[in-house]
C-alpha cells in the first residue's frame, strides 16, 4: 500500500523537522516494542521526566501515541494512525542511519 503523502510530511516535520525529533523517534521506537508509562520511558531512554512529559505531549498532539489510564500510570502505546503509517516512520528511521 503507498504511504501516505500527508502522513509522510507530519512525520517528516513530527521527527526530523524540529528540535527533539531524535528523542520523540527514540520513544516511539520503545512503545512500539512494549507499551509504557512516563516514567518507565525515562528510565530506558536515560532522559529526565520532565523531557518525556513534553515529548508525550507533541506526539498525543500529532495523534502519534495514545494513552491508557490516568496521571501517573498512564501507559502509552503507538496510536492507530501511527500503525498505519508506519512504512513511513521506517521510511525515516533509514534515512536517518543511511546519513550516518
Amino acid at each position: 500500500m503507498p504511504v501516505d503523502p500527508h502522513a509522510r510530511r507530519l512525520l517528516w516535520f513530527v521527527f526530523m523537522g524540529s528540535k527533539g525529533g531524535l528523542n520523540r523517534m527514540r520513544l516511539i521506537s520503545v512503545i512500539r516494542e512494549r507499551p509504557l508509562n512516563a516514567n518507565q520511558l525515562a528510565k530506558e531512554l536515560g532522559l529526565d521526566y520532565k523531557a518525556i512529559q513534553h515529548h508525550i505531549g507533541v506526539l498525543e498532539k500529532n495523534n502519534l501515541i495514545t494513552r491508557v489510564g490516568e496521571k501517573y500510570g498512564a501507559t502509552y502505546f503507538i496510536s492507530t494512525f501511527l500503525e498505519v503509517n508506519l512504512e513511513a516512520f521506517d521510511e525515516i528511521i533509514a534515512k536517518l542511519e543511511k546519513s550516518k
